[in-house]
């Protein structure tokens, strides 16, 4: 019987079996635990994580229970994630090939940290925010927001080490990540404040009753 041929996958090329991987613009293909490629493969994480939250917005539009207040949000989410992919991209960028990204494309934008900060800014004056630390998990879209949030801070850590090694040019990366945090977590709220849930506070409350009570 004649052996069947085989077949070569697109997305199995082989060529990260020697543990590197490719940029996106110029340079040596670099090891997949570098400091540039932690950066980035954290951001796909991000980009990953606000995925859960828009699936979960897209369930409950299936179930017509979106509260009105969180009309916008999927769109919004879809925003993040796109944009994401262009903090993705300038992190998948040699340094010597910068001259390739295209503003707003493949390099973050001043346009992009103020459109954040306009978000940011609206989003906080809709909602009440808590007056300590909150423990995640009061609805399903809030947690999904909040493991967006920590997995864009640990982008922004990897970012901040990036930088110390190679300048990164006109460096609106790091604040677009740090906004993005802050604005996950306020949206966070917004999701459970929407379902008219209070977040949960992170020390409990002190326990009534004792002796002489």
């Amino acid at each position: 019987m004649p052996e069947e041929p085989k077949r070569k996958s697109a997305v199995a090329t082989r060529r990260g079996d020697d543990g590197t991987t490719g940029l996106l613009f110029g340079g040596d293909r670099v090891f997949k635990d570098d400091p540039r490629t932690e950066a980035f493969g954290a951001v796909d994480e991000a980009i990953a994580a606000l995925g859960l939250a828009r699936a979960e917005l897209d369930a409950k539009a299936q179930h017509g229970t979106v509260p009105r207040a969180l009309d916008g949000m999927p769109g919004l989410i879809l925003r993040l994630q796109r944009e994401l992919f262009v903090v993705g991209a300038e992190l998948a960028t040699a340094p010597g090939a910068v001259g390739r990204q295209k503003p707003g494309v493949t390099r973050v934008t001043a346009e992009m940290v103020e459109g954040l900060d306009a978000v940011l800014a609206a989003t906080e004056a809709a909602v009440e925010l808590p007056r300590e630390f909150v423990v995640p998990g009061e609805t399903r879209l809030s947690a999904t927001l909040e493991l967006a949030r920590t997995i864009v801070r640990r982008a922004e850590r990897r970012a901040v080490a990036l930088r110390r090694i190679e300048p990164i040019p006109e460096d609106r990366l790091v604040p677009y990540l740090n906004r993005l945090a802050d604005l996950l977590w306020i949206l966070a709220r917004a999701a459970e404040q929407a379902e008219a849930r209070a977040a949960t506070p992170s020390r409990a409350a002190p326990e009534s009753g004792g002796p002489g009570a």
